[in-house]
């Protein structure tokens, strides 16, 4: 990583104030009001945050599915991220750097903005996709997870139509939710987390696209 990039944070005051937990929680929206409030995160140096745990890197972790699989990959040694080579993942995404100014317009909406700049990083997505922020992520038992906090996105894929743009991601494929547990114990903590919750995110994936299909028909019939 570059010493001088610069990362948004949160304070762990902040956190913890909300609301500990371990794993996943699915009361987005508490969290995310709190989170994307004007002035509620700063940048600082990623070689401080990294080693100062009164603060939390606020990172997206966009999951992807397409007929009932999931997108994984295995981090190969030009990861980011050095204590995660040669884990298998199911997040794409990373730091949010001072080009995606939160002061600017909606905190929110930039944020989101953010994330698809990251996602096309990364991979090329070549098909079209449903957005639903599905969960927060915390995993205070290692010194990763402790300087970190996620967002859970889930993508939902038109078409299983992926190609990796990043030389980090390696044995990148889809695999159905049973091939995911029974790999559990080659992932990195936050996708072994994502794999127990596997269940709950389609849930909320799901729910949230039936209610905007819902106010889609009902906008379409109004005379």
């Amino acid at each position: 990583m570059a010493a001088d990039e610069q990362v948004l944070v949160i304070e762990r005051a902040l956190y913890e104030e909300l609301g500990t937990f371990h794993g996943l929680t699915f009361d987005v929206e508490r969290y995310k009001q709190r989170l994307f409030a004007p002035h509620a995160a700063r940048f600082m140096l990623r070689s401080q945050a990294e080693e100062n745990p009164h603060y939390k890197q606020i990172i997206p972790y966009v999951l992807m599915t397409c007929g009932g699989k999931f997108l994984t990959y295995v981090r190969g040694k030009r990861a980011g991220e050095g204590r995660l080579v040669g884990r298998r993942s199911m997040g794409i995404g990373g730091h949010i750097n001072p080009q995606d100014d939160m002061s600017l317009f909606d905190p929110y909406e930039t944020y989101l903005a953010a994330v698809e700049r990251e996602v096309a990083e990364e991979i090329d997505v070549q098909t079209s996709h449903e957005d639903t922020v599905v969960a927060l992520l915390n995993d205070d038992s290692n010194e990763v997870g402790q300087v970190h906090l996620g967002i859970v996105h889930c993508w939902q894929l038109a078409q299983p139509l992926v190609t990796k743009r990043e030389q980090m991601i390696t044995q990148m494929e889809f695999l159905a939710p049973q091939e995911l547990a029974a790999a559990a114990e080659t992932m990195e903590t936050w996708s072994a987390l994502c794999v127990a919750g596997l269940e709950k995110i389609l849930q909320a994936s799901n729910s949230t696209h039936a209610d905007k299909g819902t106010a889609a028909q009902k906008e379409n019939n109004q005379p």
